[in-house]
């Protein structure tokens, strides 16, 4: 039986780009924002550079993940988010 999994609105860069200015802006990490959403909407892409730093990080699959899954299916994936990214631009 196929297992469906719910697909991402936004690109990996985007979501780690988002997940990087909110750790930055945010109280709740390093930040002093009560409530950074806004400041994330409109700032995210200033963290894209660091974003794709940590996509390029994760190209080899730790122990633990080559343990319970497809080295090759994880190369793809990861090497098809880097590749979205860089032929844009």
């Amino acid at each position: 039986m196929a297992v469906d999994f719910d697909r991402a609105m936004t690109s990996p860069l985007e979501r780690v780009a988002r997940t990087l200015a909110g750790h930055a802006l945010s109280r709740n990490a390093e930040g002093d924002m009560a409530s950074a959403g806004e400041a994330v909407d409109a700032l995210w892409g200033e963290y894209s550079d660091a974003a794709l730093a940590v996509l390029r990080t994760l190209r080899e699959p730790s122990a633990a993940m080559l343990a319970v899954g497809d080295a090759g299916v994880w190369d793809r994936m990861i090497h098809a988010a880097i590749e979205e990214e860089t032929i844009a631009d």
